[in-house]
C-alpha cells in the first residue's frame, strides 16, 4: 500500500526542500527602475508545485492519503532543509507547510464535487494566504528571532514592494511578491492538472480505485 504514495512523497519533499533552499536567494534582476530582489525569492516559483500534488493525492487516494503524504513529505523535508536552509528556516517552513497543506485538504474535499476547477483553485489560494503569512513572519519577522538569526539584508526598511512610497522591512515586500507568484502559478497549474485527471480517478466517484 505504501509504495503507491512513494511517487507522490518523493514529489512532495522534493518540491519543499528545494523551495526551502531558493527562499534565501532574491530575484536578482532589474525590470525597467524595479528591482526584483524587493520582491521576490526564486522560492516562490516551486512552493506553488507542493499543492498540485496534494491535490493530486487527495483525488486518487482520498483525504487520509493525502494527509499521510503531507505528513511524510513534511518529517523529510524538514529534515533536509535543516541541512540545505538553516533550522530557522526549516522551522518557519514546516510548520507553514504542514497547516497549510492540512487546510488545503479540507478544503479541496469539500470542494471535490464542484467543477473541476474550483476545488484545486480555491484550496490553493486558501491555503497559500496562511502558508505565506506564517512562513515570511516565522523566518525573517525579528519578534521570532528566538528561532535564529537572519541576515539583516531582509529586515532592512525599504519601500513596499519597492515602489509603494511605505517603508517596511524588506521580507514583508518578498511575502507580498510570493503570494502574487503563488497565485499566478496556482491559475497556471489548472492546466496539467485538469490533465492529470484523465489519469487519475477521483476517490468520492471511484471508491474502488
Amino acid at each position: 500500500m505504501l509504495t503507491r504514495f512513494l511517487p507522490f512523497i518523493a514529489a512532495m519533499s522534493f518540491v519543499v526542500v528545494l523551495s526551502n533552499y531558493l527562499v534565501q536567494f532574491p530575484v536578482d534582476f532589474q525590470l525597467g527602475t524595479l528591482a526584483l530582489a524587493d520582491l521576490l525569492t526564486w522560492g516562490a516559483f516551486t512552493y506553488p508545485l507542493a499543492f498540485l500534488v496534494t491535490d493530486l493525492t487527495n483525488r486518487r487516494f482520498g483525504v487520509g492519503a493525502a494527509r499521510f503524504v503531507v505528513v511524510v513529505g513534511f518529517v523529510l523535508a524538514v529534515v533536509l532543509s535543516i541541512w540545505l536552509a538553516s533550522p530557522r528556516i526549516a522551522i518557519a517552513s514546516g510548520t507553514a507547510f504542514l497547516l497549510a497543506q492540512m487546510l488545503d485538504i479540507t478544503i479541496f474535499n469539500r470542494l471535490r464535487t464542484s467543477a473541476w476547477w474550483q476545488a484545486p483553485l480555491v484550496s490553493s489560494v486558501i491555503g497559500s494566504i496562511l502558508d505565506t503569512a506564517l512562513f515570511f513572519s516565522l523566518a525573517f519577522a525579528s519578534q521570532f528571532d528566538m528561532l535564529g538569526a537572519v541576515d539583516s539584508f531582509v529586515g532592512e526598511a525599504s519601500p513596499l514592494l519597492g515602489v509603494v512610497d511605505i517603508s517596511a522591512p524588506r521580507w514583508v515586500s518578498w511575502a507580498l511578491g510570493d503570494f502574487g507568484v503563488k497565485i499566478f502559478v496556482a491559475l497556471a497549474m489548472l492546466l496539467p492538472y485538469g490533465l492529470a485527471m484523465r489519469l487519475v480517478r477521483d476517490r468520492v466517484l471511484h471508491p474502488a480505485g
